[in-house]
């Protein structure tokens, strides 16, 4: 019986979409711990907390369809560390992002994640952009220059904020979308590399394995480096029991939605965070959007789209 041929074809959409909000609302929650544990301490939240929701999910999808036909290998392992390793430093700078800008505008900079994983193609891959891939591209770039340009630039808004100080969140967030790319690559990968077996147990046997690896990985971080966070961490156990769960659901989404389908087209899916962030953001932050970075938001948007759209 093949469990990916049985699925039905909307299955990936649909997890995408639920990926996408429950991210969303991961993310506000992060980001509030970010300001009580530090970018580390928040980053390792969703993991350590996590695991263990991780391991339920596992062992439910282990009664349900069982796991006796994965088959986990040294290539496995080899994506599940690339994913796991740019997923920490992607969160990690996620965070650091947010710290020093909106989170609707944030979530727009890690939007270009998509643009990102066409780049690496050229560069690493020699995939060559069409002329209606290359335009798109420069659009997404456009808009993310546009975002990122310091108030009063054009002439509108307060110069309260210094150059340096408007490109920095830009480039935080500009990077953690191209490590964000490699874990997408990398999950995506270790999925593919277990076998033949059942989607969900090949999503979450990879979901509980890459929490396992972090969760080690950090944790060792903290013990040598700072403990006083760690204890801070589960002294704080109710709203980070509550960010890990929301953070191991949403990771379970994005990865049953990578069994089924390409990265990119998940991900272009999962663009539709934006709009989520959008509410989040005017509704439970009280941050607002200028006129020039919502059309920059709404150009790199519109990039990432045509991108997927032309298929390179």
């Amino acid at each position: 019986m093949s469990f990916v041929a049985d699925a039905p074809a909307w299955l990936w959409a649909a997890c995408a979409l639920a990926a996408a909000a429950v991210q969303t609302a991961r993310n506000v929650m992060q980001r509030q711990l970010t300001e009580r544990l530090g970018t580390v301490g928040a980053t390792h939240v969703r993991f350590l907390f996590g695991l263990p929701f991780a391991l339920i999910f596992l062992a439910v999808v282990g009664q349900a369809v069982g796991l006796t036909a994965l088959r986990p290998s040294w290539a496995f392992a080899g994506w599940t560390m690339l994913g796991g390793g740019a997923q920490i430093l992607a969160t990690a700078l996620m965070l650091a992002a947010m710290r020093e800008r909106s989170f609707v505008l944030t979530t727009a900079y890690l939007k270009t994640e998509p643009v990102l994983i066409a780049l690496f193609g050229l560069v690493f891959l020699g995939d060559r952009l069409g002329a209606q891939a290359s335009a798109a591209v420069l659009l997404a770039t456009a808009g993310v220059v546009l975002m990122s340009m310091p108030h009063g630039f054009l002439g509108s808004g307060s110069a309260s904020t210094g150059s340096t100080g408007s490109a920095r969140p830009a480039l935080l967030g500009i990077a953690a979308g191209a490590m964000f790319a490699l874990s997408a690559v990398g999950f995506r990968g270790a999925i593919l590399e277990l076998g033949d077996g059942p989607f969900l147990a090949r999503a979450t046997a990879t979901l509980a394995a890459s929490l396992a690896l972090q969760t080690a990985v950090l944790s060792a971080w903290l013990a040598w480096r700072d403990r006083a966070v760690l204890a801070d961490i589960f002294r704080l156990w109710r709203p980070s029991l509550l960010a890990g769960a929301a953070g191991a659901l949403a990771s379970q989404f994005w990865f049953l939605a990578f069994s089924l389908q390409t990265a990119a087209a998940v991900r272009t899916v999962g663009l539709v965070e934006i709009l989520f962030a959008q509410a989040v953001s005017h509704r439970l932050l009280a941050q607002g959007t200028t006129r020039r970075e919502a059309i920059g938001m709404a150009a790199m948007v519109a990039g990432v789209v045509w991108l997927m759209a032309v298929g390179g």
